[in-house]
């Protein structure tokens, strides 16, 4: 049988690593897949110094890869939106299959990219898209597939991880890691796509659709970030016995399915919360199976190497299926979406961590607890810190109620004239097991 031929765009980190790993296992893919998969083509503005390209054609115009009518599969990797877009739709409509480690351009695109696809027949492919190389995307549409999913939380940005982890381990605040992690190579120069959680609500976004069956939404995606979290917050949440972790969180709710990105106090027995530096892990619990983890490396040349590259097994397994037997690229049929809506955050249920600044003199904790009792909403815990001047801190754990709710609370508490400043608040999930 003859070999299938990929056209790759872009040879940048996750480009050089599917390179190369696709060369270097060459004879173990081609035993799985049942037929030699070879880069035929490479399109990129510059070489790689670690990558030998001796033996493919190379082009610096990406767009004679997605024409070429040698080409079975287009591989791309060059991220962004508009030029991925249009390359993507201009490999589709010549008819080639697509595999593509783009979050932004899934979770922005996807609906009229899997539309074009699916007219044409053809195939694409995106499990590197989230949480690089844990095959989360093939365990919620294929191994899962018999559960009802209830929710998905997951650590799935880990420059924001890392972040988090050193401010626990290490005392230390925000900013100075965040620079640390710039040094790394974690984050980038502009990190407003990792610590302000935009990064994670392209993914989450993924995640959402396919575990609920409904379009790609990725603006009804509530996203909050980290770099307001101070290390006293991270102290305080440990003496209660939780941690912090930027998560992502898809909830199926009677009224609506929940999108969320924000820092969240989970239980510090908690699997997720165990999870530390630059790892991600995501949880999913189907009514079935019960809770289920899944673990690894989120980001790195040969990791993301390691999905992108299953996809070119996968998509090389199904060229001579039928179209209509294919494995549905949001894991239910097309025509079978559902309505469903995603809730607005005011409508979302969660319990709330509070931290307030107050005048320490008698009768200033029962004016905060009386407003809560107006708005029904339950203390689960509670701390003050004395400090020995005229100011001092309290911390409040609540119990689940509606975030519309709350809003208004802290509104009137704020207005107390014994409460200094603003209110930080942070969202408590229990991501119980049972």
């Amino acid at each position: 049988m003859k070999p299938v031929k990929v056209g790759l765009c872009g040879l940048g980190t996750v480009g050089s690593g599917t390179f190369n790993v696709l060369k270097r296992n060459a004879e173990e893919i081609s035993r799985r897949a049942g037929r030699q998969i070879q880069i035929d083509l490479v399109g990129a503005r510059r070489d790689h110094a670690d990558c030998n390209l001796t033996q493919v054609r190379l082009t610096r115009d990406i767009f004679d890869v997605v024409k070429d009518p040698e080409i079975d599969i287009v591989v791309e990797l060059i991220g962004g939106y508009e030029t991925a877009y249009e390359l993507v739709m201009t490999a589709i409509a010549n008819g080639k299959h697509v595999v593509t480690a783009n979050k932004a351009l899934i979770a922005v695109h996807g609906n009229e990219i899997f539309a074009a696809a699916q007219e044409k027949g053809v195939m694409v492919a995106f499990e590197a898209s989230v949480a690089g190389g844990i095959p989360i995307i093939k365990a919620i549409r294929e191994g899962l597939s018999a559960n009802a999913i209830e929710w998905v939380a997951g650590i799935i940005n880990g420059t924001g991880n890392f972040i988090l982890t050193e401010m626990r381990d290490k005392g230390r605040d925000f900013a100075d890691v965040l620079q640390e992690a710039q040094a790394l190579g974690y984050a980038e120069a502009d990190p407003t796509f990792d610590v302000e959680g935009i990064d994670a609500a392209h993914k989450l976004t993924i995640l959402g659709s396919l575990a609920f069956g409904i379009p790609l939404q990725f603006d009804k995606a509530y996203t909050e970030g980290i770099s307001r979290i101070a290390p006293e917050d991270v102290s305080y949440a440990e003496a209660l016995g939780y941690r912090i972790k930027h998560l992502g969180i898809a909830r199926r709710t009677e009224q609506g399915v929940e999108l969320r990105v924000h820092p969240t106090l989970v239980p510090a027995k908690c699997l997720l919360a165990n999870v530390n530096g630059v790892m991600n892990a995501v949880m999913v619990k189907g009514d079935a199976v019960g809770p289920t983890l899944y673990y690894g490396a989120g980001a790195g040349a040969e990791p993301t190497a390691s999905a992108v590259v299953a996809d070119l097994i996968d998509v090389t397994r199904a060229l001579t299926a039928d179209p209509d037997n294919r494995v549905p690229h949001l894991a239910f049929q097309p025509s079978h979406l559902s309505d469903v809506p995603v809730l607005a955050a005011e409508d979302i249920h969660t319990a709330y961590y509070l931290r307030m600044q107050v005048r320490e003199k008698p009768g200033v904790l029962a004016q905060i607890t009386r407003i809560f009792s107006e708005y029904d909403i339950s203390i689960e815990a509670l701390l003050q810190k004395e400090h020995g001047h005229a100011n001092a801190p309290v911390i409040i754990l609540t119990q689940r109620v509606r975030e519309g709710l709350m809003n208004e609370a802290l509104a009137a508490i704020e207005q107390l004239e014994d409460v200094l400043g603003s209110i930080t608040r942070m969202r408590v999930e229990q991501l119980d097991l049972a």
